[in-house]
């Protein structure tokens, strides 16, 4: 089934379009992406590897979840969805923090990606034996310490997607919990 996207103009705003991804990616077309971070109560964060098939960051360790917004949705409702799909994971708008949103523009190959991003923290521990894998996106999923994961960050996005902004804001959240 083919995915659609509201379509952004470059401050943020609806352009009262929406478009498929191949179009979005292809053309350049600002869209919204969402990100969660799951951390468990020893502060550690989920992290999935991406499957070998993804077209952009094969086999690299990533973010809990994330993904597109699809055309009508509101973010929280994208990582409510894609929490789901790829994980297996029940989330609610309840156990949502927002955390802020950035801009990003990354280019791989053939795919234009201008996305208005969203991020999100859940404080949850998961068993994840219990967890449902997608294949197609996901090939395993592990818990990372707070220091190993801002070492992997700060030493040039080592063994790591190199998404712009994104685990800054992890590095963020960690250093306001820590003053709390």
């Amino acid at each position: 089934m083919e995915e659609f996207f509201d379509v952004l103009n470059e401050k943020g705003n609806f352009t009262g379009k929406a478009e498929s991804r191949e179009k979005c990616h292809k053309e350049g077309l600002w869209h919204k992406a969402v990100v969660v971070f799951i951390i468990n109560s020893k502060n550690q964060v989920l992290l999935q590897r991406r499957s070998q098939n993804k077209r952009m960051w094969p086999n690299m360790w990533d973010v809990t979840a994330g993904g597109h917004v699809l055309a009508g949705e509101f973010g929280f409702e994208a990582i409510i969805r894609e929490a789901k799909e790829e994980l297996g994971i029940e989330l609610n708008k309840n156990e949502m923090t927002f955390l802020g949103s950035s801009i990003s523009t990354n280019n791989k190959g053939d795919i234009i990606n201008k996305h208005f991003n969203e991020y999100y923290i859940v404080n949850k521990d998961l068993d994840l034996t219990r967890l449902k894998l997608q294949k197609e996106e996901v090939s395993e999923v592990k818990w990372i310490d707070k220091n190993d994961i801002i070492k992997k960050i700060k030493n040039n996005y080592e063994e790591i997607t190199d998404k712009e902004g994104c685990w800054e804001y992890l590095i963020k959240y960690y250093d306001w919990k820590d003053r709390k």
